[in-house]
């Protein structure tokens, strides 16, 4: 799960200007040096925040390699898309982190990412490494179901499937996150579009009134959803068990919808003419490491994707499983967007 760019490991950021402005021979040759022994990832702002993975993984990481970690926050999955295509022609990354089965073929198109296979990947289930695509250029490293999560302590009744969401006594009570800008908005759109097929525009009409925001990323709407500016927030299955474990509470639930629920499986990918491609290589094989995915429940709060490890009871306890995952067609989303921005901007 899902702002500022944070410092990892004792790394600067200094060495991508440095890299990046310097000229000549005998300079890009030192910078080059330097930069072989640092590794840069484009994340999004929770994994690197202080709770997030990022600080316990870039420990582990420099500790088996020797090797610098520097996380990048981009924003959130969309952002990092956007940020990656347009430094495509003078890469400053060396992996691109958070990209889901929703961008995934975006991804491809883009023809930002180099195609590689890391160590270990036989333990990630061949159901999660298809839904990035086949040409393996997105390796799986955590997935979870869509869930809207409700406060318990509103006072008001839970919905029971997505289409009551659109009911009059949940105006102004939802939290959203932009689908341009956001893979949590983006999952929500495709679990619209999952359920309801061609009238999604119907929906979305009817659901206007009770959007009280829509965030520009996952962190920004589950904070306000935290600080009691709305009972029901866009999130994951998984979110509950945060509250369970840290907060010792119930109080934020998970609710499961009889209609179904869609997947987000989020990815890695090595960065094409990325600086340090041995570097970046090395980092995807660690990501999907035991050693690395067991740090993934308690801090990223998604479901580890290498099947070997086995989260936490409390993760487990916390976290209900959907009876239905609803399949849909990625591209149809992907076109679906501007409607559904338009309808809301009207």
């Amino acid at each position: 799960m899902k702002k500022h760019i944070f410092t990892l490991s004792s790394i600067s950021l200094f060495t991508i200007s440095l890299f990046t402005v310097l000229s000549g021979c005998s300079k890009k040759a030192a910078v080059s040096e330097e930069r072989l022994k640092e590794v840069v990832v484009y994340t999004y702002d929770s994994f690197c925040s202080d709770w997030g993975p990022g600080n316990a993984l870039a420990q582990k990481f420099t500790e088996k390699t020797g090797l610098k970690l520097t996380l990048v926050d981009c924003g959130d999955g969309v952002q990092i898309l956007s940020r990656a295509v347009l430094e495509k022609k003078n890469v400053q990354a060396d992996v691109i982190l958070g990209l889901d089965n929703n961008l995934a073929q975006k991804a491809e198109d883009s023809d930002i990412l180099e195609p590689y296979k890391p160590a270990g990947i036989e333990a990630i289930p061949e159901q999660l490494t298809a839904s990035l695509g086949k040409s393996n250029l997105l390796t799986p490293f955590d997935f979870a179901p869509f869930a809207m999560i409700f406060d318990t302590a509103s006072g008001i009744q839970p919905p029971h499937k997505l289409n009551d969401l659109a009911k009059p006594e949940y105006a102004k009570k939802i939290i959203l996150m932009n689908p341009r800008t956001s893979t949590p908005g983006l999952g929500f759109a495709a679990w619209t579009y999952s359920v309801f097929g061609d009238d999604y525009k119907g929906f979305w009409k009817a659901l206007k009134p009770n959007i009280l925001t829509m965030a520009p990323s996952w962190s920004a709407g589950y904070g306000l959803f935290t600080n009691g500016e709305a009972p029901l927030v866009c999130s994951y299955t998984t979110s509950a068990a945060y509250h369970y474990e840290y907060d010792k509470t119930d109080r934020y639930q998970a609710l499961i919808f009889t209609d179904g629920h869609v997947m987000q499986v989020e990815g890695a990918g090595l960065a094409k003419n990325a600086p340090n491609k041995e570097g970046g290589k090395l980092f995807l094989d660690f990501l999907i490491s035991e050693e690395a995915q067991n740090e993934l429940p308690l801090t990223q709060w998604m479901i580890p994707a290498n099947k070997n490890v086995q989260p936490p009871k409390s993760f487990l306890d916390g976290t209900p499983v959907p009876v239905k995952i609803l399949d849909y067609d990625v591209k149809k989303v992907n076109d679906i967007i501007e409607d559904i921005m338009s309808i809301l901007s009207e």
